[in-house]
């Protein structure tokens, strides 16, 4: 049975409203269900698996190939995730043992397109903020004091965009080999015999045949939505976060502290939509709040890691003070993108699920 597949980057899809309103409607979803779930997600997998063997080498197969690896990205996710939101129901020393495995797949599988867009994201900021593309939102004329800041950051933007295409480009490069490494090693050939036992039988627990997925899937809900409580959505009710510029700017190479709670959230709220995929089958309602609100944690998602890369570009030894003052512009350009998917984000939280069919 095909099944609905919900990411937030997709306008068409997005995940259900709250299940204690919309689950009393379509009865009890059992064991079966979750047992058909993770059989179709394996034949996804073992079939994205055989086109990318078919494609890869292929110089005509670039973008079957690289299609490819998305739906073993995608598969993988899913089949992990609900490994994890249903463990009590699955046999424990099997689940444990594929489900980091798979975890590490998609994350060797995912970087290759991450430095690409990253790439992309910086370079396109970069001809933003130095004129060479124009505002969309620019209605004015700039003064004198923007001009010369202005041409101050195009001396640099050069430069800067040349250094991290150059450290962007190599990361890439290392990740697709990489990539490629992964899928010929005996580690991954060990990961899709279990996926192709999978998707002939699933190792449910004896007491599973007559247990009810709800509880489970309601325990990921909660999960989320306790995750959601502890960020600080009154600071992301404000479209600028002075405090988050101020440590973002500061010469620690370490992950931004205030970030890892929002990862979490969203890496919590795609448990929660493959959990919802289990129990609805095809028939996953849309929450238009949930939608919304994935979509900001991806763009926050996707602006911390690229604030992230331009502030390790600006380290870079012997840089002329102009290309470190237009990664310097840029670095804080993308923090006020995180902040800006952060303010999006507790705006569609905060509003009431409306969801449609």
């Amino acid at each position: 049975m095909a099944t609905q597949h919900l990411d937030p980057t997709d306008p068409a899809a997005g995940p259900s409203p709250e299940l204690s309103t919309s689950l009393e409607q379509g009865g009890t979803p059992l064991a079966d269900a979750l047992a058909g779930y993770l059989r179709a997600r394996a034949t996804e997998f073992l079939r994205a698996l055989r086109t990318q063997r078919e494609t890869g080498g292929a110089a005509h197969g670039v973008e079957e190939s690289a299609d490819a690896a998305l739906a073993l990205r995608r598969s993988a996710r899913r089949i992990s995730g609900t490994l994890h939101t249903f463990r009590p129901l699955l046999d424990a020393d099997w689940s444990e043992a594929l489900r980091p495995e798979l975890a590490w797949l998609s994350s060797t599988l995912a970087r290759e397109h991450a430095y690409a867009a990253r790439l992309e994201r910086l370079v396109k900021a970069l001809n933003r903020l130095s004129g060479a593309s124009a505002f969309p939102t620019q209605s004015t004329a700039p003064r004198a004091s923007d001009n010369a800041a202005k041409g101050n950051l195009t001396v640099g933007a050069a430069k800067a965009g040349a250094l991290l295409d150059r450290r962007l480009t190599l990361a890439r490069t290392r990740a697709h080999s990489a990539a490629l490494d992964a899928l010929g090693s005996a580690r991954f050939h060990a990961v899709a015999d279990s996926v192709a036992v999978l998707a002939s039988e699933v190792p449910l627990t004896p007491a599973a045949a007559t247990a009810d997925l709800c509880p489970l899937a309601e325990a990921a809900y909660e999960r989320l939505r306790d995750a959601v409580t502890s960020l600080p959505l009154i600071t992301a009710g404000h479209p600028y976060n002075a405090e988050a510029l101020i440590h973002g700017l500061s010469p620690d190479p370490a992950p931004h502290p205030q970030d890892a709670p929002w990862h979490q959230v969203r890496l919590l709220l795609r448990l929660h939509r493959y959990a919802l995929e289990v129990l609805y089958g095809e028939d996953v309602p849309v929450d238009v709040r949930l939608l919304t609100s994935g979509q900001a944690l991806n763009r926050h998602r996707d602006a911390s890691e690229a604030a992230a890369a331009a502030a390790s570009a600006a380290r870079t030894p012997r840089i002329a003070p102009a290309t470190a003052y237009a990664l310097g512009v840029l670095h804080a350009d993308q923090r006020h993108e995180v902040e800006a998917a952060r303010f999006v984000f507790q705006q569609s939280w905060q509003k009431e699920a409306v969801s449609t069919s």
